[in-house]
C-alpha cells in the first residue's frame, strides 16, 4: 500500500537527531544550563554581519521578482559567474559559471550527485568514520555503499583495504575533508595517492568532494582535488561557513575536465529534476554571491576544540587532535560505545557512537556550542572517567 522503505526513514529517526531530542526534554527537566549536549553539528557562530547586511539589501533594494522568482534550474546566471570567479581567486582555477550548478545545501548536491551518476548494480566507495547519510542517500538511488575500514591512528585513509574494494562495479568515490566526525583533513600526500590508483584502475570512476567543512580547517590546507583529478566533483555548502545551516544554500562544481562534460553537467540537471529541485533558493543565491569570498572568523571553533581536547586529554580519554571542522572523536572507554553513550547521559552528557559513523568504539562531540557550556563539561567527563578506572 506504501513503501516500506521510507516509513522505515520516516519513523526511525537517526542516532544524532534521537540524542538531540532527548536533550531537548532532559533539557525542560533539569534546566538548559544543566545539559551538555555535544550531539548535533549546529553552528553556534553567529552568521556574520556582512551575510545580514546582503539580504537586508537585497530585499529593499532588489526588485521583487528577482529576489523571489524562479531561477533556471542550475542557477542565477550572474550568481553562477560569481560563485565560479571566487573559487578561482581562492584555487587558481579557471572556473566558468557553466561550471556550476547551483543547489540547496550540501546533502542537495551530493544527492543529485548519486542520482546522475547510478545505474543499476553500481557501487560508491566512501572511508570510515563516514557521514551516515550518505549510506541512506546512495541506497535511495538503488546502488550499494562500500566502506572502508578506519585508520584511527590519524584518521586517514587505509588504502589497502580501500583496493580490496575497488571492482568493476565501483562508480565513485566520496570523501568528506575535512571530516564529520573526526575532525581530520585528508593530507595532499593522501589526496595524491587516492587520485593516484583511480587513475591505474583503468575505470572512469568519479569522485565526489564533499567539502562543506572547507572554511574550518587550522593551520591546514584543504587541498583542492580538481587539481590532482579530472572525473572530480565537488560539493558544498555554506551552512557552516556562514552558519546557514537552515538557509540550504550551496554548489556543484563540474570541471571542463570532467569525462564528457556535457553528459555529466546534463544528467546533473536531470537528477536535480526528479529529485524536484527546481532551483536554490532565489534570495540565498543572491546573498552568497554578494559575500563570496569573504572572510569568516573560525576562532571560536578553533578556540572550543582546544578546550575540549586538551580537557578529554587531562581526563584520560585518547583522542586524534582535530585539523578542521567542529568535532572531536575519541575512543570510548569501553569497547561498546552505545554502552559507553547511555552512562554518559548520566553527567548529562549527549554524545554519538561511533557505530553509526562506521567506526565502533569511539564517540563524536561537536564542539559548535557555547565555550562555556564546553568548560563546565570537563568535570563531568572527568567524573565519568573516573567511573571506568574504578
Amino acid at each position: 500500500m506504501v513503501s516500506a522503505k521510507m516509513y522505515e526513514l520516516g519513523t526511525k529517526k537517526s542516532t544524532i537527531r534521537t540524542i538531540f531530542e532527548f536533550g531537548r526534554k532532559r533539557a525542560a527537566e533539569v534546566g538548559e544550563e544543566n545539559i551538555f549536549d555535544f550531539s548535533l553539528g549546529n553552528p553556534n557562530v553567529p552568521t556574520p554581519d556582512f551575510v545580514r547586511d546582503a539580504a537586508i539589501d537585497i530585499l529593499q533594494n532588489y526588485e521583487p521578482a528577482q529576489v523571489h522568482g524562479y531561477t533556471v534550474a542550475p542557477g542565477n546566471p550572474n550568481v553562477r559567474e560569481t560563485l565560479a570567479q571566487s573559487i578561482n581567486d581562492k584555487f587558481g582555477t579557471h572556473f566558468a559559471g557553466k561550471n556550476i550548478f547551483v543547489t540547496s545545501g550540501a546533502a542537495a548536491a551530493i544527492t543529485i550527485c548519486f542520482k546522475a551518476l547510478a545505474e543499476a548494480g553500481d557501487e560508491f566507495i566512501t572511508f570510515a568514520p563516514y557521514f551516515p547519510e550518505y549510506k541512506v542517500f546512495v541506497e535511495s538511488v538503488g546502488a550499494t555503499l562500500k566502506v572502508v575500514k578506519p585508520r584511527p591512528e590519524d584518521w586517514q585513509i587505509d588504502f589497502e583495504d580501500f583496493k580490496k574494494l575497488l571492482s568493476p562495479k565501483t562508480k565513485a568515490v566520496i570523501i568528506n575533508s575535512p571530516n564529520n566526525p573526526s575532525g581530520a583533513v585528508y593530507s595532499k600526500e593522501t589526496i595524491k595517492k587516492l587520485t593516484d590508483i583511480l587513475k591505474d584502475s583503468g575505470q572512469d570512476i568519479f569522485l565526489i568532494c564533499d567539502e562543506p567543512y572547507r572554511e574550518l580547517a587550522y593551520g591546514v590546507d584543504v587541498t583542492w582535488v580538481t587539481d590532482f583529478y579530472d572525473n572530480t566533483l565537488v560539493c558544498y555548502s555554506y551552512s557552516k561557513s556562514f552558519s546557514l545551516p537552515g538557509e540550504r544554500i550551496g554548489y556543484i562544481v563540474v570541471p571542463d575536465e570532467v569525462a564528457d562534460f556535457d553528459k555529466i553537467f546534463g544528467v546533473i540537471a536531470g537528477a536535480a529534476r526528479v529529485l524536484t529541485h527546481v532551483n536554490a533558493p532565489s534570495l540565498w543565491q543572491l546573498v552568497v554571491a554578494k559575500c563570496a569570498g569573504k572572510a569568516v572568523d573560525i576562532t571560536p571553533y578553533e578556540r572550543n576544540g582546544k578546550i575540549l581536547y586538551d580537557g578529554l586529554i587531562d581526563a584520560g580519554f585518547e583522542c586524534v587532535k582535530p585539523q578542521g571542522a567542529f568535532y572531536l572523536f575519541p575512543k570510548t572507554l569501553e569497547a561498546d560505545d552505545y554502552a559507553f553513550c547511555e552512562r554518559a547521559k548520566k553527567y548529562d552528557l549527549l554524545l554519538v557512537p561511533g557505530a553509526d559513523f562506521g567506526a565502533p568504539g569511539y564517540f563524536r562531540a561537536a564542539y559548535c556550542i557555547k565555550t562555556e557550556t564546553i568548560e563546565r563539561s570537563l568535570p563531568l567527563f572527568k567524573k565519568l572517567a573516573a567511573e571506568y578506572r574504578g
